[in-house]
């Protein structure tokens, strides 16, 4: 994609398709079965984002996306799409929303849940012309490429491997239970001491993948527009200071890599530099925030998206951000957005906020 530069303190770089409703449960399980959409391994100080995205709709000729309002920031993602049923009839089309796979490979793994809630853990909500949808929900349990969802259910182990009280569901089955979820790959042993003189604990970790589907059959009327919105809190990855501001780190691989991902520029690098030095060699300067949202998606129309209008809203007027995409206009002080028409994504979109550290730090 191609960059453009905001103001000069930041740097501006700057979902939906599918087969017909008689195959609604091979459907459902095809976007259960897809790949894992996770963040990258998280360190002591980190937390790995989730990607999501918006709505998937079983496509239909005759459906057409007329508009797409897309904002995303750190404490919400709200998404406005404008549908249009193009044909004489009726017609009734599949609308899923899949959350972002969860798995937790390990006890030191950590991810970016928003909410505790073991179904909806992102705070998922939708509204057509208006009125609230209530979704029916899906979830499967993948452990080394098998379902595994009615082996869990019947251990009485709850499915969402991120809550505290599946791991303590794990460590109350007996032992020859425990030993198998190992075997399985549903789980791993942790073994640590809390301190020297403290004796060595044994623990059982989900090493599980959960997949999450909310879906519903909407019904849109022949010839009539209809507005459907949904919104949620984003998975959002964290890190205590960032390798940007480190001058050797710089020009470590995953610094060259986080680059090219969010398309930072000179004028990026020169504000980030600028407030290492303000703060010294001893504090860090930033807190790292990432999120990632699935566009491609939007690709899969039989026609372009007429209408595109995203908003990204970095949250605070002193913090940088930067992502990927072109003709992108700051339009207030956390806010830049950018309009296409006929548009069709050819990437997905990933947003680097750095937020300054508290004094001190």
């Amino acid at each position: 994609m191609a960059a453009m530069t905001g103001d000069p303190e930041t740097r501006m770089l700057a979902g939906t398709g599918w087969p017909g409703r008689a195959a609604l449960a091979a459907v459902l399980a095809a976007m259960l079965a897809a790949p894992m959409l996770t963040g990258p391994a998280a360190a002591n100080d980190s937390s790995a984002e989730l990607r999501q995205g918006g709505l998937v709709l079983v496509k239909n000729p005759g459906v057409e996306m007329r508009a797409e309002d897309l904002y995303i920031s750190p404490g919400a993602v709200v998404v406005r799409y404008r549908f249009l049923n193009t044909t004489g009839r009726d017609r009734k089309v599949l609308v899923a929303f899949p959350m972002p796979d969860i798995v937790i490979g390990g006890p030191d793994d950590m991810v970016s849940v928003p909410r505790d809630d073991p179904q909806n853990f992102l705070g998922f909500t939708t509204r057509v012309d208006g009125q609230p949808v209530t979704a029916r929900v899906e979830q499967k349990v993948i452990a080394r490429g098998v379902d595994r969802t009615a082996y869990l259910k019947s251990l009485g182990v709850p499915l969402a491997p991120q809550l505290a009280a599946t791991r303590d569901a794990l460590d109350r089955l007996p032992a020859a239970t425990r030993d198998r979820l190992v075997a399985m790959g549903l789980a791993v042993i942790d073994e640590y001491s809390q301190g020297r003189d403290q004796p060595w604990e044994r623990h059982w970790h989900p090493s599980w993948t959960l997949k999450t589907a909310y879906y519903w059959e909407q019904l849109f009327p022949a010839g009539r527009e209809i507005v459907v919105e949904h919104s949620y809190a984003p998975s959002v990855g964290t890190t205590s200071g960032t390798s940007l501001e480190t001058e050797d780190l710089r020009q470590s691989d995953d610094a060259h890599a986080q680059k090219r991902k969010y398309c930072i520029d000179s004028s990026f690098m020169a504000a980030v530099v600028k407030a290492k030095r303000a703060v010294g060699p001893m504090h860090q300067a930033f807190f790292e925030k990432r999120i990632d949202y699935v566009l491609s998606s939007g690709a899969n129309w039989q026609k372009p998206i007429g209408e595109f209008h995203l908003t990204v809203d970095k949250g605070r007027s002193d913090a940088l951000v930067s992502f990927c995409m072109d003709g992108v206009k700051k339009v207030a002080q956390t806010l830049f957005e950018v309009r296409k028409t006929n548009f069709r994504p050819t990437g997905d979109l990933s947003i680097l906020i750095l937020e300054p550290a508290p004094e001190g730090f």
